[in-house]
């Protein structure tokens, strides 16, 4: 029986930026899980009490930690952080920014990008890339469809 775990979490602090000058802070998680092995999931808990969840690939928050990428609705790309968050010593800690667009609005966050590259080699160790394949279960899947 493989005792490895099947799912890495990050519980982290998002800033929310809402202008140049202020931002807010936003506690969030990241999830993912072997069970679903091409996606990322990151849950915001906002004060209305209802978490907010949203799923996009693991590959495009890989490449977002380098380079910016995406369209539509989730784009990502590193930065330094936004003067709003409180941070203007000149040694600021790079940050990943995410721009998130549904029909309920825009939000542009950021997180900090050494905790979920760290996060993110976690997920390779449980499911490295190109392995995706490898731990999904086509069969079960396939039936439960079918039935």
């Amino acid at each position: 029986m493989d005792s490895r775990p099947s799912v890495v979490e990050l519980e982290l602090e998002l800033n929310l930026v809402l202008s140049p000058e202020r931002s807010v802070p936003v506690p969030a998680r990241l999830s993912y899980g072997s069970h679903d092995p091409y996606a990322v999931h990151i849950t915001f808990h906002l004060d209305t009490g209802t978490p907010v969840t949203w799923v996009f690939s693991r590959e495009l928050l890989v490449e977002g930690t380098f380079r910016p990428c995406g369209q539509g609705d989730v784009r990502i790309w590193p930065t330094r952080p936004h003067p709003a968050a409180g941070v203007t010593h000149s040694g600021r800690q790079s940050v990943l920014c995410l721009a998130l667009t549904s029909p309920g609005g825009d939000a542009l966050l950021e997180a900090p990008l050494p905790a979920v590259a760290a996060w993110l080699e976690r997920a390779h160790r449980l499911v490295p890339p190109g392995g995706e394949l490898n731990v999904l279960d086509l069969d079960s899947s396939l039936a439960e469809l079918l039935a």
